[in-house]
């Protein structure tokens, strides 16, 4: 609020002049003193605009197939709205920017996966803990893999400078003097995993929840050892200031971690993120490279002519038959997108191994099927329980809700439907219900493979990579790095 003072043009005589005087000092006072006590959160209401530092990162917040997606962008857009302004995401080039950014006050709060450190508490306010994380030693699966730190030689461990894991390293380093480590700047995590899975550099330190996400487009990494004790992840706030901001912080994260709401945003982004080995991993990027290509049109062709997206289909695809036209089960369904031959016929499909029309055959069948789905479950929930009936067929499905709600779950949300499908291969389960025993098992596998391999299109989509060679380490690459300890 703008407190000033507004002049007559008009003389006065000198004690009306003076009564008036006071009159307005008094007012001024008043509106001055009102003015003094609005609280940040006021303020910052008053203004409409919340100011928030981020990164981008598959984390926090990343291009997603309709727009910006990633945990910390949801909870802000959430936590925006019930404060009532509209977030505005500033981007500093590194974290220590961040970190001195929401320190100075240049934004009013900082959300970007931030771990909760003693040395970040010197300077920074912190929320409370909305995720559990923990610190792993992360190396290229087929390399040597330390099992302990004391394996960890010279020039081999390379970490982001000012970040949570070099804090936490230099508490390890009190224990174990020889531990030493290359320390990083101007890069970021990702980078730096990519560098472990190419083989540049032999180890890094990543937390548990970035590794889940990143070996699924860096198919070798794993982790060898995990270091320190669990840590909170926390959104960051300036120390100066009338804690209003935090305050309100802290009551939404209480609401959304009571209402269920924290753990359904949990679960959408690393519930199904861990599922993927190994081999599942190194084959998909393989496939992806060599029969995708061939298939891409009619993919895209079949989604302009159902609504879905290309890569949904495609990944649906892959989880079929892994983009084979000519497979066949065992039990008769076959082609590229696996249909049976009832499936087949009521959607025109004339020649099942016939890629194109297979595509399209399975693209509109979903659309039959999605369409049995109730019109108040939205999306992305709808999908995932319109692929589960896809593939358990809709009756089965619907059984798993009327489980899933006897059991006192929301039998509209996939994260509780898919802890009760398996229940429909238990006899004191499926003699309860109209369409009696299923695989349950299988609907759940299915569906959250098509999420990892639709993640993982929609990621190679905005981050073409080239085929990779595989390069060996040596301690000359380690050269460019300065600040070794």
């Amino acid at each position: 609020m703008t407190c000033r003072q507004r002049t007559s043009e008009y003389p006065v005589p000198g004690s009306f002049r003076l009564l008036r005087f006071l009159f307005i000092s008094l007012l001024l006072t008043l509106l001055l003193a009102g003015c003094e006590q609005n609280s940040q959160l006021e303020r910052i209401q008053a203004t409409g605009k919340l100011l928030v530092a981020t990164r981008v990162a598959g984390t926090s917040f990343y291009p997603g197939a309709k727009g910006p997606e990633g945990l910390e962008y949801e909870l802000i857009q959430r936590f925006a709205q019930e404060i009532g302004v509209t977030p505005q995401f500033i981007f500093p080039k590194d974290v220590d920017t961040l970190l001195h950014a929401t320190k100075s006050g240049a934004v009013h709060m900082a959300a970007a996966s931030l771990t909760v450190t003693s040395q970040r508490q010197s300077f920074l306010r912190f929320s409370d803990s909305y995720q559990q994380i923990e610190e792993q030693v992360v190396y290229r699966r087929g390399n040597r893999k330390p099992r302990s730190l004391d394996e960890i030689e010279h020039g081999q461990l390379h970490v982001i400078g000012n970040s949570s894991h070099v804090e936490t390293l230099r508490h390890l380093k009190k224990i174990q003097p020889t531990l030493d480590w290359v320390t990083r700047y101007n890069t970021s995590q990702d980078a730096l995993f990519a560098q472990v899975n190419r083989g540049d550099i032999p180890l890094t330190v990543g937390d548990s929840h970035e590794l889940a996400r990143a070996q699924r487009m860096h198919p070798h990494l794993t982790h060898a050892l995990t270091i320190g004790q669990p840590q909170s992840l926390a959104w960051a706030f300036p120390a100066g200031g009338d804690g209003s901001l935090l305050e309100a912080a802290n009551a939404f994260l209480e609401k959304i971690r009571t209402n269920g709401t924290l753990e359904l945003l949990l679960e959408r982004y690393y519930g199904h993120t861990e599922r993927m080995n190994f081999v599942d991993r190194r084959d998909f990027h393989r496939h992806m490279r060599d029969r995708l290509p061939k298939y891409r049109q009619f993919f895209m062709e079949a989604a302009k002519s159902t609504g879905y997206d290309w890569r949904l289909l495609a990944a649906i695809g892959y989880q079929e038959s892994h983009w084979r036209p000519n497979a066949v089960s065992p039990t008769g369904v076959r082609g590229l997108m696996m249909l049976t031959q009832a499936a087949a016929k009521r959607v025109g499909v004339k020649k099942r191994t016939d890629a194109e029309q297979s595509i399209r055959g399975g693209a509109e069948y979903l659309k039959i099927v999605e369409a049995q789905i109730p019109e108040r479950i939205k999306a992305p929930d709808r999908i995932w329980l319109a692929l589960a009936g896809y593939n358990v067929g809709f009756g089965h499905l619907e059984d798993a809700r009327v489980l899933t709600e006897r059991h006192g779950g929301n039998p509209d949300l996939w994260m509780d439907v898919k802890k009760h499908l398996p229940l429909l291969g238990q006899k004191k389960y499926y003699t309860t219900l109209r369409n009696g025993y299923a695989r349950g098992g299988e609907p759940v596998n299915y569906v959250e493979n098509i999420r990892n391999y639709y993640d993982l299109l929609v990621w190679y989509e905005k981050n073409p990579v080239p085929c990779q060679r595989r390069y060996r380490y040596s301690t000359a690459s380690a050269s460019m790095d300065k600040n070794t300890w």
